[in-house]
């Protein structure tokens, strides 16, 4: 619906809503369903994912090549320990990177608005690391310029379940599960009593908990 909304949104949780019009998907009903998909916005996704609990989990590996393979893929952010990384694809068992932290002055545009785009370019060129060594911490990325790519993006995640020996990273569902639980379903009020709930309620410490190897 973000996407094809023609209300300007500052984000996600916060789309205005119009008195006076009816909207469908965000806009307004007597438009034609071509006129609609027209106003299709790109997309840039980012998923961020905890694949472990200090290293990454192998049953998660296979999963996070696929990503790599998707046409709407733009990488994984990830690194590991005092090292942040940016991922664009792997061979074998190594995921090839760039490293980001470039500081350079700020470009000014120049005549005619045009950006010289001759240091936006990396200094160096891509290094690998093996798969293993990757923090469990990352953010996939993936960019839809049409509703027919999020569309066939959303058929490849759903493949990705049926992977053989591998789990899936994240999965799509149509609404949010009733399970999931958020601070409006404990129906709390902002007294002291409360916050002390609240704050075991989202308490993430696992002193109760044994973690088993599998």
């Amino acid at each position: 619906r973000l996407c094809q909304s023609n209300v300007p949104c500052a984000g996600a949780a916060a789309c205005p809503a119009l008195e006076s019009d009816v909207l469908y998907n965000g806009c307004p009903e007597e438009l034609g369903l071509r006129e609609r998909l027209s106003l299709w916005k790109p997309l840039v996704l980012l998923i961020p994912l905890r694949l472990g609990l200090t290293e990454i989990n192998e049953a998660y590996i296979e999963t996070l090549k696929h990503c790599f393979m998707m046409p709407q893929s733009l990488g994984v952010i990830g690194g590991k320990p005092n090292s942040a990384h940016y991922f664009i694809g792997y061979v074998g068992e190594e995921l090839i990177y760039l490293d980001p932290h470039t500081t350079q002055p700020a470009v000014e545009p120049g005549d005619g608005g045009c950006l010289p785009d001759d240091s936006f370019h990396c200094q160096h060129p891509p290094c690998r690391m093996s798969i293993a060594e990757l923090d469990p911490s990352i953010a996939v990325g993936f960019f839809c310029n049409t509703e027919a790519d999020f569309n066939d993006w959303c058929q490849q995640i759903k493949k990705l379940s049926l992977v053989r020996g591998a789990l899936p990273m994240f999965e799509l569902v149509e609404r949010q599960p009733s399970h999931f639980s958020n601070p409006d379903v404990l129906n709390l009020t902002p007294d002291s009593s409360d916050a002390d709930r609240l704050e075991r309620f989202f308490d993430s410490e696992d002193e109760d908990f044994e973690i088993l190897s599998l």
